[in-house]
């Protein structure tokens, strides 16, 4: 077991990080409170399985064709009409 002052951590964080991920257990003391460090692999989502964000998307604003438009109830989506 590896044990660190907050000092010798600041010193030689890159070691200390290094022997957390061999898997050695490392304490680091500071105004006697211990610290246990241990690496965790990060989980990561596989490509393709999120959901995709637009599922379907109005013929209107494909073309260009939409605005917003200011109502009673607030801002809404609007189509534009053809320009010529």
């Amino acid at each position: 077991m590896k044990r660190y002052t907050s000092s010798q951590v600041r010193q030689h964080l890159a070691d200390v990080l290094d022997a957390a991920e061999r898997g050695e257990p490392v304490l680091i003391e500071r105004r006697g409170v211990r610290f246990a460090i241990r690496a965790e692999p990060v989980r990561r989502t596989p490509h393709g399985t999120r959901k995709p964000i637009l599922e379907g998307m109005d013929p209107a604003v494909a073309e260009g064709r939409w605005t917003w438009t200011w109502r009673a109830g607030g801002l809404r989506f609007a189509r534009r009409g053809r320009r010529r």
